[in-house]
């Protein structure tokens, strides 16, 4: 009797992973994406970057504290919010404001809705849309050397539908001439917010996630796959390669499709179910960014989204092995 085996009900998974681990991995993707800001923006950068982690820590730290939960802080699950977000502002958006958000981000958007894993939406990219209702002139103003002025893609966006993009690019005053060529966009050399800038070091931190299989490739692929199509589609400029790049380098894009679209908490878990999540993501960034005021549009597609995924993983659950599964899933 001694021998007795004990059994558990499936799945039955093996696997080394742990949320702590996860968190500091995709900390660690991002770090290319932060130096390079720091590099590119200077201390203010760095500061910013300082005071979002702190105060996400601490908000969670003394929240915790206070409602007698236990302490999770050491997961890292708050400081890569507190990363996330400082990575989605300017430099030079004011410290005050950016600690209110991170305030928001960990107590109103993640721990009112009972911490990790409770929480409907990216805790990072809700405080970024709450600071962009409060304080929307500080969050669309952007300084690069020194001067204040528009991202390339709102530069696109506003230029003549009849002109080429390549001569829009290379219009204006020599700043922004400076400030919208797609080599520029795509190494980081421009004005917008600390961590979107540079397309290759984001890419490099993605690689990273990928090897790692943190994430896999279903959400972005997805989702930038279906955008490069709605915007070649609907973009008012025919068949233009310049214009694509353009889009998929600037606005955040690639910041949103391989750090904040794959959450774990607020995405689908089956594999159609990310599928369909990508798919919808890349829809409704066309749309915000084609036919929309903005011309953004990522972490408000991304929010959108993750309000319909209970809904997405209801129809994409997979149907249960057996007759009776089969069955009952018809």
């Amino acid at each position: 009797m001694s021998n007795l085996l004990n059994i558990s009900s499936s799945p039955h998974v093996r696997d080394k992973s742990s949320t702590k681990s996860i968190m500091w991995d995709v900390f660690l993707a991002l770090m290319p994406a932060t130096i390079f800001g720091i590099y590119n923006f200077g201390y203010k950068a760095a500061v910013l970057i300082v005071a979002c982690i702190a105060t996400c820590v601490l908000s969670e730290y003394i929240w915790q504290k206070a409602m007698k939960q236990p302490l999770t802080v050491s997961d890292g699950s708050a400081a890569l919010t507190g990363l996330l977000l400082a990575l989605n502002l300017s430099a030079t958006f004011p410290v005050w404001m950016a600690i209110i958000g991170s305030v928001f981000a960990i107590i109103i958007v993640k721990q009112l809705f009972g911490g990790l894993g409770q929480n409907f939406m990216n805790p990072a990219l809700g405080a970024r849309c709450f600071l962009m209702i409060s304080f929307a002139g500080k969050m669309t103003s952007f300084t690069y050397d020194g001067i204040t002025g528009a991202t390339p893609l709102a530069i696109i966006k506003n230029g003549d539908k009849a002109q080429g993009i390549a001569d829009i690019l290379a219009s204006g005053d020599g700043t922004t001439q400076a400030a919208t060529s797609v080599l520029k966009m795509f190494l980081g050399t421009i004005g917008g917010t600390i961590g979107e800038t540079s397309v290759i070091a984001i890419l490099i931190g993605a690689a990273y996630l990928l090897i790692r299989k943190v994430i896999t490739w279903r959400i972005p692929v997805c989702y930038i796959g279906v955008f490069s199509i709605f915007v070649l589609l609907f973009g008012g400029r025919g068949f233009d390669i310049t214009y694509l790049a353009a889009e998929l380098c600037g606005g955040g894009l690639m910041l949103g499709a391989f750090f904040m679209a794959t959450d774990y908490v607020t995405s689908p878990i089956t594999p159609k179910g990310q599928i369909v999540f990508g798919i919808l993501l890349g829809i409704l960034t066309g749309i915000f960014r084609v036919f929309g005021a903005s011309a953004e549009g990522v972490s408000y597609a991304i929010i959108i989204c993750n309000l319909l995924v209970p809904l997405i993983e209801k129809i994409t659950i997979p149907v249960p092995f057996g007759k009776e599964g089969i069955k009952d899933g018809k």
